[in-house]
């Protein structure tokens, strides 16, 4: 079964190609019009006055190469078959459309096939008259014994530095010697947890859980070693001393930070940190990315690319371009730490007393943790077991607060926005939160003014406005809201808690409820069962009422 999105396995290019085609805002890409098997994407608004430049490669990269193509990189990207190098007759076809007579250079990593057929391209466009030059990019660090070092992504710095010379008007021996000179003083390795998915065929797992591989390469080829280890700090150690190994003393350099694929843009945030944390960092000026630029398909992993700056480096890399996969050059500034004033409590109150305000605080405290194992049996049919410790806890604190003389028990504003900022702090979940909003938000109304019912209510609207929650959704709002109706209209506590009382038996005949974990239960799941919120605040009115 295939794990790609993708309608036919030979089609996925070709598609993919027109769905580049169709997202560009300049409008400025075509295709050449040489059928299915020729793949080159080339610039619409070119006009053969300057040095052309192409590159290419397999497909799988994106955006490479295809996503560089425009004003100021690419003139043209000759794409292959998912991780195959293009044709020669692509080639050659690519050179002889965009090349005019101030010639064509060739942009290649340095892979057999890449070069073999590009190579072959270009003797055969000089045959035909075309001034055609190539340069061969091999960045890659990991494999230090390796002859022919891989070019990866450090491809897309030379393809930007080379572009901007040839947007310039400069000679074709200029744009090559510039271009050799980005690829001299490029250095890049790269790491992956897990291989790529390439369509149609099974994943490679021969990365085990927990491990990494140290220089796997975009096609999925074997790195130098395996780690036994994903740690984020460990890893960007170890890559971090060989990328500064390889930059000449005295350099400094931009740092390309690219996603191979399948890196979260969280996991990508943590290694710049790391990156930039590291010793490497004092010699880091510039930066590019996180982005992803030079991709390995869904690769889960990532690659690390130093360029060791020159005069014209800079200049070429923060020149505007009209493409798809590029991303600015940043200047590399620490972070800074903007003073604030951090609040915690705002409430400066002294502890009163209150005789019968104490009496109220008591019961009500006293009949939630005596309801705690009762509460937690009824919840755990319908939620996850845990109403009643939940409501407890608030409680207790609470009952603390009372029992050491240090609530405001004659102030009764501040006392209900006291009991709104502990139960936030000790209830926890969104129980304690809603809980708070209410109190707190009644407590702002009691200042202003309003009476203690109507301020109730107010709280309540708030708590409902936030959590969602409304009468019929089969929560404690079903039994909470006709109480306090009941006294806003002049009512009685027992007419409260009657009403109390009537809303937490109609949560046992709702067919479904519409918020909190029930909701996620069916029908007989919650037939019969009281909601615990409701049957905790019908028990709450009772006492009150006596």
């Amino acid at each position: 079964m295939s794990q790609f999105f993708m309608h036919e396995k030979n089609d996925l290019v070709n598609e993919a190609i027109e769905g580049v085609l169709l997202s560009t805002p300049w409008h400025n890409l075509s295709r050449l019009d040489l059928g299915d098997e020729i793949r080159v994407v080339v610039r619409s608004d070119w006009d053969k006055s300057k040095v052309a430049l192409i590159s290419g490669g397999g497909s799988g990269h994106e955006p490479a190469h295809a996503g560089f193509v425009g004003k100021g990189m690419l003139t043209a990207a000759v794409c292959g078959d998912i991780f195959a190098s293009p044709s020669v007759d692509a080639v050659l076809n690519a050179i002889v459309n965009v090349t005019g007579d101030a010639g064509c250079l060739l942009i290649v990593k340095n892979y057999t096939g890449d070069r073999l057929n590009f190579g072959l391209a270009a003797e055969k466009a000089k045959n035909l008259g075309y001034k055609v030059e190539l340069v061969m990019v091999q960045d890659d660090i990991a494999l230090p014994e390796n002859p022919q070092p891989r070019g990866i992504a450090g491809t897309v710095l030379v393809h930007k530095i080379a572009g901007y010379a040839a947007e310039q008007g400069q000679s074709l021996d200029e744009v090559k010697a510039l271009a050799q000179r980005a690829i001299d003083a490029t250095s890049s390795i790269g790491l992956a947890f897990a291989t790529c998915h390439v369509p149609g065929e099974k994943r490679d797992e021969r990365v085990e859980p927990g491990h990494s591989e140290l220089g796997m390469g975009i096609h999925g080829e074997p790195g130098v070693v395996t780690l036994d280890t994903q740690n984020s700090r460990k890893i960007s150690s170890i890559m971090t001393d060989k990328l500064a190994q390889a930059l000449p003393d005295g350099k400094q350099a931009l740092l390309l930070i690219n996603n191979l694929g399948g890196f979260s843009q969280l996991e990508l945030a943590l290694l710049t940190r790391e990156v930039l944390q590291s010793p490497l960092a004092a010699r880091i000026t510039h930066l590019i990315g996180p982005a992803t630029l030079v991709s390995a398909l869904d690769m889960k992993g990532f690659s690390l690319s130093l360029l060791a700056l020159e005069e014209p480096f800079l200049a070429a890399l923060s020149a505007p371009v009209q493409v798809l996969g590029w991303v600015p050059v940043y200047d590399f500034a620490p972070i800074s730490l903007q003073r604030a004033e951090k609040i915690g409590s705002v409430l400066d109150f002294d502890a009163s007393e209150n005789a019968e305000v104490a009496k109220i605080v008591a019961g009500v405290t006293q009949t939630l943790i005596d309801l705690e194992s009762e509460l937690n049996a009824l919840d755990a049919k319908v939620g996850d077991g845990d109403t009643g410790s939940t409501f407890a806890a608030g409680a207790k604190k609470i009952q603390r607060g009372l029992k050491d003389k240090q609530l405001p028990l004659n102030e009764l504003p501040t006392l209900l926005a006291l009991i709104g900022e502990q139960l936030a702090t000790v209830m926890g979940g969104s129980s304690g939160v809603l809980m708070s909003i209410l109190f707190t938000s009644a407590g702002q109304q009691l200042e202003e003014g309003s009476a203690l019912p109507q301020a109730l209510m107010h709280g309540l609207e708030r708590m409902k406005h936030y959590g969602g929650a409304q009468p019929g959704h089969r929560t404690l709002v079903d039994a909470l809201q006709p109480a306090l109706e009941a006294l806003v209209a002049g009512e009685s506590l027992a007419a409260a808690a009657k009403a109390a009382q009537q809303g937490a038996d109609a949560t046992a005949q709702m067919q479904s409820a519409k918020a909190g974990r029930s909701a996620y239960l069916n029908q007989q799941s919650l037939d019969g069962v009281k909601d615990p919120g409701a049957y905790a605040i019908e028990k709450v009115f009772a006492v009150l009422a006596r």
